[in-house]
């Protein structure tokens, strides 16, 4: 890898920059929370050639949503189905408008 693809990287919400200790730090929790939220699979850290778990920033967004849940007093596990809920739900309607939009344009052509 080149100097160029490294800086490239820093702009990579998906890139797994940040050790489970400094998630943790960054979010306010604890580790063993990081560890949770991966158990009900909200998300799944990549690892390192030694086998350690590295969280990207997206995913740091998606700890600190449940977190926030969490801090609410929604269970955990409830918490990262709310999430997946939210998740597949905002999907949903994204394809709903493109089809539209699709729909619209079809019908004007006519």
């Amino acid at each position: 890898m080149t100097a160029d693809d490294s800086f490239g990287r820093l702009d990579d919400d998906d890139c797994p920059a940040y050790t489970m200790g400094r998630a943790a730090e960054i979010l306010g929790t604890t580790q063993g929370f990081l560890r949770a939220i991966g158990d009900a699979r909200l998300i799944t850290p990549l690892r390192s050639a030694g086998g350690h778990r590295r969280y990207s920033r997206y995913q740091l967004r998606i700890a600190a949503r449940a977190r926030e849940l969490v801090d609410q007093g929604t269970p955990i596990e409830a918490a990262c189905r709310i999430i997946i809920l939210e998740d597949q739900l905002e999907e949903a309607q994204r394809i709903n408008a493109e089809y539209r939009r699709t729909a619209s344009l079809r019908t004007a052509g006519t």
